[in-house]
């Protein structure tokens, strides 16, 4: 399959992406401690639904339920030899929502889970497990590669390496969720450095997901901004989270979020969508407001 053009595709900006799948297939009865990614072999019709919903709420991107299909997660469940068969499907179940509204997919690639900084891992061990990845998704035919939540950059570098051999649009997203003010990913790397080193290695397109709500996430784009002149990739939670009684929760609510989609869009984003805690109505409202406000 040919790759999209990303270019032409990018001239009707700001466009929306999805949110948060994790939590939408636990409401259809994913358990606690199971694998997602399995889903895709084992429940297509619920892991469909979440897809579909996206598409109904407006999403003209929306994700695969792939994030942690790589041989190294997938080892842990004892799924390392069926790599292929979840990712080729994953992208099937969303081109099928996909092909009712002319949404995109953009199929979603993780990190490993294990670290290079304290050698859980080794760079061929990465480049081998996200290539057989990337290369199962561009086959099942993925409109494009997200590279999500990733916060060691050397990682990110490895996997971009890897993704950019199928051919296809890379985009590479980070979580910043350290430091005093939420604005470094769990190893320090800074927004700025990050967009520049993706930028350097060849990335189609940048950006931050989860970590933190669309307060913060608002400066982080504008800093990326201020470097790169590459698509910004925006996804913030619904706030930050809140603790009771061992629940983790989101009190921030679909329209609260989607006040504020236009602070992110004026800060620079190419696309804006939702992560942890948000949800088709997020989504939804989201797609409203900037059809609103032009």
């Amino acid at each position: 399959m040919a790759a999209m053009n990303l270019h032409d595709f990018l001239a009707r900006a700001p466009i929306v992406a999805d949110g948060a799948w994790g939590t939408e297939l636990q409401k259809r009865g994913l358990g606690l401690g199971e694998c997602p990614d399995e889903w895709n072999l084992s429940h297509p019709d619920e892991v469909g639904e979440v897809a579909q919903s996206y598409c109904d709420a407006g999403s003209r991107v929306i994700l695969t339920n792939t994030f942690r299909a790589n041989a190294i997660s997938l080892a842990a469940h004892g799924l390392a030899g069926r790599v292929i068969e979840i990712n080729r499907t994953g992208v099937l179940i969303s081109k099928k929502a996909a092909a009712s509204s002319s949404s995109a997919v953009f199929a979603s690639i993780g990190p490993s889970g294990k670290m290079l900084a304290s050698q859980d891992v080794t760079e061929e061990e990465l480049f081998a497990a996200f290539a057989v990845q990337a290369g199962a998704l561009a086959a099942g035919g993925a409109d494009a590669l997200l590279l999500e939540t990733f916060s060691e950059l050397e990682e990110a570098l490895i996997a971009l390496r890897a993704a950019k051999n199928t051919g296809l649009p890379v985009i590479v997203s980070f979580a910043f969720d350290s430091g005093k003010n939420k604005d470094r990913t769990m190893m320090g790397v800074t927004p700025e450095r990050a967009a520049q080193a993706m930028s350097d290695a060849g990335a189609d397109a940048v950006g931050a997901n989860c970590g933190v709500g669309i307060d913060q996430l608002t400066g982080v784009c504008r800093r990326m901004r201020a470097v790169t002149d590459l698509p910004l990739w925006m996804k913030p939670n619904a706030g930050l989270p809140v603790v009771t009684d061992g629940v983790i929760e989101y009190r921030t609510t679909p329209d609260e979020f989607a006040s504020s989609i236009p602070l992110l869009r004026d800060a620079g984003a190419t696309f804006v969508g939702g992560c942890c805690g948000t949800n088709p109505e997020f989504i939804r409202a989201s797609a409203a407001r900037l059809g609103s406000c032009g």
